[in-house]
C-alpha cells in the first residue's frame, strides 16, 4: 500500500504532466504541417474504409470560468449561421480529397456547445456531413449536449439525424461551487435533459464530472456522484479540473485560495472513484467508469481501448479527421491542426483551402511511444510481444526502458517476461509514469497538475 508520503516523495502533488490524449502532446507541433500535406494524407486514405471525424463548434451563449476550452461568447446566432457555412465549404474540401467509399465509425460534434445550433441549422449541417461520408455499420454519432442549452426541437433534430450517444457536463452539483465557477446548472435542469434525450430513444449517455473545484469537499463530492449515479449514465469521464489562469483568462475569475490542495484532489479523486466502483461501474483507465454493457467496458475487457483527443475510446478507426476551428486530426503519418482563430479558419476556408496552421510529422520512434504510453494510460501493462511484433526495437532495449522507468518509481513497477505492470496501488501516479516514456522536452509545455 502506497501511503500520501511515499505519494509525495516521487512528486505526485508537485508534478505537472500531459494527460496523454495524443503523443507527442499538441505543444511539440510545428509549422513543419501545412494545407498541402494535410490534403496530401487525406487523399491516402485507403479506400472504403472507415475513420472518425470531429466537429468542433466555438461558440456559447455564456462562457464558463472553469472552461479552458477555445470558445467565443455570442447573444445571436449570425456568427453560428455563418460558421456552419464555413463547416460546410470545409466539409466539400474534404469531400473533394476523400477516397471513394470511405464511412464513418465516429462522428462527434463538440465545442463549445453544439446544441446552441438551432434545429435547422442542426438538420442541416448533419445532412451534409452525412452526404459526404455517410455512417458505416454500428457507428456512433455523439453530440456534447449542454443541459441549459437545449429543447425539444433540438433534440428532435439530433434524434432524426442519428444520434446514438449523448453527452453531458455535470461539473458538479453544488450551488456554491456553480457560482464560483460560473457554471449554473441544476440537478433538475440535467434529469429534464436527460429524461427528453431518452424519450427520443437514445441508446447511450455519457456524463462528466470534475473533482478539484473551489470549495469542493469529500461530503460535496460524495452528495454530486450521487446524484448523478441516481441519472444512470453508460459512462462517467472524473476528471480533474485544470487550473490554468495565465492561458485561460476567464479562470482568474476563480480564487485560487478556494481550490483544494493536490492532496485533497486525491481525496475527491477516490471519494468519487469509490462511489462509482460500488455501484458496479467497471475502472477504464486513469478517470473514467461504464457500465458493463458499454462498449469501453468490452474494450477494455478485450485490449481494443484507446485514447485519443476526447479521452477513452472503444473507436478503431486509424484516421480521426477534424473540421472547424482549432481541431485537431490524426493519420497515421502524424497530426494536424486547423488554425486556432476562428477568423483566420474562416479565411482560409473562404479561399479555398485548408487551415491547417500546425501539427506533427511522425518520425524517429514516435510511433513507437505512442504506443508504450497509450498502453500504460488504457492497460496499465505494456505487452513485450505485442511490442517486439509491431515495432523496431529490440528486447534488450525494450527491457532497459522498462528498467528506467521502474528506477524512477522506487521499483514500484512489476517487470516480468511479458512486459512492464503498473499494480493498483501505484495507478494514480499513471501519467508521471508514462512521462519516462516521453522523448521530448516538457519544461516549457504548462502542462496541469499530476492528480
Amino acid at each position: 500500500m502506497i501511503v500520501k508520503p511515499q505519494l509525495a516523495k516521487l512528486g505526485l502533488f508537485d508534478a505537472k504532466v500531459p494527460r496523454y490524449t495524443s503523443y507527442p502532446t499538441a505543444p511539440h507541433f510545428s509549422n513543419d504541417v501545412g494545407p498541402d500535406m494535410f490534403g496530401d494524407w487525406i487523399s491516402a486514405i485507403r479506400p472504403g474504409s472507415s475513420i472518425s471525424l470531429y466537429v468542433h463548434v466555438p461558440f456559447c451563449r455564456r462562457l464558463c470560468w472553469f472552461c479552458a476550452c477555445r470558445t467565443q461568447g455570442t447573444q445571436t446566432d449570425n456568427p453560428v449561421i455563418a460558421y456552419v457555412d464555413v463547416l460546410k465549404a470545409e466539409l466539400d474540401l474534404l469531400a473533394a480529397r476523400l477516397p471513394s467509399g470511405v464511412t464513418l465509425s465516429r462522428l462527434h460534434w463538440g465545442g463549445g456547445t453544439p446544441t446552441l445550433l438551432n434545429p435547422d441549422l442542426m438538420r442541416e449541417l448533419a445532412a451534409h456531413i452525412l452526404g459526404i461520408v455517410p455512417l458505416g455499420p454500428d457507428a456512433e454519432f455523439s453530440v456534447e449536449i449542454d443541459p441549459n442549452e437545449v429543447d425539444a426541437a433540438r433534440l428532435d433534430a439530433l434524434a432524426e439525424a442519428g444520434m446514438n450517444r449523448a453527452s453531458i457536463g455535470v461539473q458538479d452539483f453544488d450551488d456554491e461551487i456553480q457560482k464560483t465557477i460560473g457554471r449554473i446548472q441544476s440537478y433538475d435542469t440535467t434529469r429534464e435533459a436527460i429524461d427528453m434525450i431518452r424519450a427520443r430513444g437514445v441508446p447511450s449517455l455519457n456524463a462528466d464530472i470534475l473533482y478539484g473545484l473551489p470549495h469542493q469537499t469529500k461530503a460535496r463530492m460524495t452528495e454530486s456522484v450521487q446524484k448523478l449515479l441516481s441519472l444512470s449514465p453508460d459512462r462517467v469521464a472524473l476528471y480533474g479540473y485544470a487550473h490554468v489562469p495565465w492561458m485561460a483568462k476567464r479562470q482568474q475569475l476563480i480564487p485560487s485560495d478556494a481550490l483544494p490542495t493536490p492532496e485533497q484532489r486525491l481525496e475527491l479523486f477516490d471519494t468519487a472513484r469509490r462511489l462509482f466502483l460500488w455501484d458496479n461501474y467497471e475502472e477504464i483507465g486513469i478517470d473514467h467508469f461504464a457500465t458493463k454493457d458499454d462498449g469501453l467496458t468490452h474494450a477494455l475487457k478485450t485490449g481494443r481501448l484507446k485514447r485519443n483527443f476526447q479521452g477513452y475510446t472503444d473507436d478503431q478507426a486509424e484516421v480521426l479527421i477534424g473540421v472547424g476551428a482549432s481541431s485537431i486530426s490524426r493519420f497515421p503519418q502524424g497530426y494536424a491542426q486547423n488554425a486556432p482563430a476562428t477568423s483566420v479558419h474562416t479565411k482560409a476556408v473562404r479561399e479555398g483551402r485548408f487551415s491547417t496552421s500546425r501539427g506533427h510529422l511522425f518520425k524517429d520512434q514516435d510511433i513507437l511511444r505512442a504506443r508504450l504510453i497509450e498502453a500504460l494510460m488504457c492497460d496499465f501493462r505494456i505487452d513485450t510481444a505485442e511490442i517486439l511484433r509491431d515495432h523496431d526495437i529490440s528486447a534488450a532495449e525494450l527491457t532497459a526502458m522498462y528498467q528506467r522507468a521502474n528506477d524512477a518509481f522506487d521499483g514500484l513497477l512489476q517487470i516480468t517476461d511479458d512486459g512492464l505492470f503498473i499494480p493498483p496501488e501505484a495507478r494514480s501516479l499513471t501519467r508521471m509514469i508514462a512521462r519516462t516514456f516521453d522523448a521530448y522536452d516538457l519544461s516549457k509545455a504548462g502542462h496541469s497538475s499530476a492528480i
